[in-house]
């Protein structure tokens, strides 16, 4: 099973309007509402895969509540199971708008709740349990109040005296501090990844993101693909086409992309192309979470992988 970390977890709600235009009235033409935070829309990926998939984090309140109703009806055949450790408050909720003309998204996230020391405990005993029938796990998403900025460090460093390849998707403060502990490999998009490096050129940065600890770096570049960075050498792919839609959760969809290929003992070209035609497909889904099967099996065989050198 593959164990994702959702130490923040979120109700998405995804708005669909004709056209976005600010301090006016809109009529929203669909609603959506999915169980949300980067490693829930992993794990959903994950299990419409086929992959077996443990949700562990935080949630709480009525919102909480919801997830947890939510998560039950996951796509995947069962595949997606709940360990989300109850907590007091009430777990936050994001809004995503789109422009459905210009296939733009106005995301807005509120902050989450704040977690307590026995609280922290309480999820520690989980996710140590877990770690013994993992096969991976991927640490996803921002931190709540309460939580210490070296809090995925910690658990970085758990997965590895159990032996347990680790991914870490995060930014800022605790990515500096979470990649200093030495994960298996890290996800950062462009924005992040020059935020931790100062340098802007993908190559530059990849290569001193490993420098820092990561033992392999998969950049994501937007609408221009992915880079990969590793000791046994580099790639690149991008989609073999733009395409316009809702960009939210196409990087959790490329994590779940190659974290189920690692686990199958691809090679990195292969988990790269799964992970660059999982995360196209999911611009052409409603919601955060899902992505479009049909375009997903059309896309995958025409993502062109090129070696890079990334020194």
């Amino acid at each position: 099973m593959i164990v994702t970390v959702t130490l923040n977890a979120a109700l998405d709600i995804t708005y669909r309007v004709p056209r976005l235009r600010p301090a006016a009235e809109h009529r929203v033409a669909e609603t959506a509402e999915r169980p949300g935070g980067k490693g829930l829309n992993v794990a959903r990926v994950l299990g419409a895969l086929g992959h077996r998939a443990v949700v562990a984090g935080f949630a709480g309140g009525p919102v909480g509540a919801v997830l947890h109703e939510l998560l039950g009806d996951s796509p995947g055949g069962g595949l997606v199971e709940d360990a989300l450790t109850p907590i007091a408050g009430n777990s936050r909720r994001t809004l995503g708008v789109v422009d459905t003309g210009s296939g733009n998204t106005t995301q807005l996230n509120e902050a989450g709740p704040y977690v307590t020391p026995d609280e922290w405990d309480a999820f520690l005993g989980t996710y140590t349990g877990l770690l013994a029938d993992a096969s991976a796990v991927a640490l996803c998403g921002s931190l709540p109040p309460g939580l210490a900025v070296g809090s995925y460090a910690s658990l970085v460093r758990a997965a590895q005296a159990a032996d347990v390849p680790v991914l870490l998707d995060t930014g800022g403060e605790p990515l500096r501090r979470g990649i200093a502990a030495r994960p298996d490999l890290v996800k950062p998009n462009a924005e992040e990844l020059a935020g931790l490096t100062g340098f802007t050129e993908p190559v530059r940065a990849a290569r001193e993101a490993r420098r820092r600890g990561a033992r392999a770096v998969a950049a994501s570049l937007g609408p221009d693909g992915m880079l990969v960075s590793t000791a046994d050498g580099g790639w690149q792919a991008a989609p073999p086409e733009r395409l316009r839609g809702n960009p939210t959760g196409a990087g959790d969809s490329a994590v779940a992309g190659l974290l189920s290929a690692l686990v199958e003992g691809l090679p990195w070209p292969d988990r790269l192309a799964r992970a660059v035609a999982l995360s196209a497909a999911t611009v052409l889904a409603p919601a955060a979470g899902e992505f479009d099967q049909e375009a997903y099996e059309a896309l995958l065989p025409r993502v062109a992988v090129t070696e890079r050198v990334v020194g």
